[in-house]
């Protein structure tokens, strides 16, 4: 049996974070699922933290003209040579993606039956496409957008509600294309994977319904604004249907998963001698419950051998939710891992990192944390309460104060969280 070090298992975790994230690189994905060029024109157009990304690996990979716009988030540009990539804001939007947004529609306007659009879309997309429905203002559409965040609600809650109350989303994109062919490739960042889901489904017929929108704004005790509401409850928010006419050429693909990510992950543990166990691809719940349970068992597997044997590491993905009480700086992964943290109890065999692949957990430009066993030990050292930076969703201050953050920059995709948990 090999033995580590804190800091080798420390290197460890780091360079499976970063194996997850590479399977999910663009360049790597994109290729397969490219068709011929059409007889027509080709225009491209996409949202989401690794749409630049995916246009440049598109312009890489691509034989024939073509252009076209992506809109992505501040700081996740590349360059380009023929797709024009515009910035905008996420998780909260702004004026640049609602310009953008509407610049993408007048995009497709008059499109033929010869042309190709190829969409690129990846997580983030929601916010990055802002165009709200009519008599929607943009702040009334960030209010909501904030509201929904802070909520506790699923992704997939929280989407349902935006492809209601939108002008681009659930489907709207790809009917303004008809009749031209769509094809829109797909980096997931959703738990199971529905495209509906995916930066809300722009070129995606939703089997939603408004019913089921108005069910999540009650659920939470939302506040929508008159028009929001009006929108909701008369029907008039619809979304594109399934069999609706104007998508009969429309075809969608997911080109990189979360299982894709673990499962490159997992290799490289393997590779280094550790047995791994993916425990799944898209839990949720609350971040701190998820860090519970998770905790309890890698107590289990480290002092009684069940149900795995150690030394081992338990893989998860998919989005957990935090449902914001305190005053802190949030974020799904360090919520997580703090919780974690009090769960295992400085337990000595055990360590863990949890991620956002795409860089950014929450709102800030940190990709997540590292816990070990002295983790609680240092944080009381330095006067910090860990239950109390808990309560205050504070997890991004912790794990900043210790010195155990990980920083990854942009990393221009996004297969949503990883979380792994290492027991010697």
């Amino acid at each position: 049996m090999i033995q580590r070090s804190s800091s080798e298992i420390r290197t460890l975790l780091t360079e499976m974070f970063h194996a997850a994230i590479g399977a999910a690189a663009p360049r790597l994905c994109i290729a397969p699922w490219l068709p011929p060029p059409p007889k027509g024109r080709t225009l491209v157009i996409g949202a989401g933290k690794a749409a630049a990304s995916m246009a440049r690996a598109l312009e890489d990979q691509w034989n024939g003209p073509l252009t076209g716009m992506v809109v992505t988030r501040y700081g996740y540009a590349v360059p380009t040579r023929h797709i024009e990539v515009v910035e905008a804001a996420h998780p909260v939007p702004d004026a640049a993606g609602l310009a953008a947004a509407e610049r993408m529609l007048a995009l497709v306007a008059g499109l033929t039956a010869d042309d190709l659009v190829i969409c690129l879309i990846s997580g983030g997309g929601s916010a990055l496409l802002p165009l709200p429905a009519p008599g929607i203002t943009l702040a009334e559409k960030q209010a909501i957008n904030k509201a929904l965040l802070a909520s506790g609600a699923t992704i997939s809650e929280m989407n349902c509600v935006r492809r209601h109350l939108s002008g681009i989303k659930g489907g709207r994109l790809a009917a303004a294309c008809h009749p031209a062919r769509v094809l829109t490739l797909m980096i997931s960042d959703v738990p199971g994977d529905d495209p509906v889901d995916i930066a809300s489904g722009p070129t995606v017929a939703d089997p939603g319904s408004c019913a089921d929108a108005l069910a999540v704004v009650r659920r939470y005790g939302l506040a929508l604004p008159e028009a929001a509401t009006k929108l909701l409850e008369s029907g008039e928010g619809e979304s594109v249907k399934p069999g609706d006419p104007r998508l009969a050429r429309a075809q969608s693909h997911l080109i990189a998963t979360p299982q894709m990510a673990l499962e490159a992950a997992a290799r490289v543990a393997e590779q280094a001698g550790v047995a791994v166990h993916i425990l799944g691809d898209s839990l949720e719940g609350e971040a701190r419950s998820a860090g519970a349970l998770l905790g309890g068992i890698a107590r289990q597997v480290a002092e009684r051998g069940q149900p795995f044997q150690a030394p081992c590491i338990l893989l998860s993905g998919g989005e957990t939710t935090v449902t914001v009480r305190g005053r802190g700086r949030g974020g799904r992964n360090v919520e997580f891992l703090l919780s974690l943290a009090l769960a295992l109890r400085g337990h000595p065999r055990i360590h863990a990192l949890a991620g956002d692949t795409d860089g950014v957990d929450g709102i800030e430009e940190t990709a997540g944390a590292i816990v070990t066993p002295d983790t609680l030990a240092r944080a009381w050292a330095l006067g910090i309460n860990p239950a109390a930076s808990l309560d205050d969703n504070d997890g991004h201050g912790f794990f900043g104060a210790l010195g155990d953050a990980v920083v990854t920059g942009p990393t221009q995709t996004n297969v949503n969280d990883f979380r792994a948990i290492y027991i010697a």
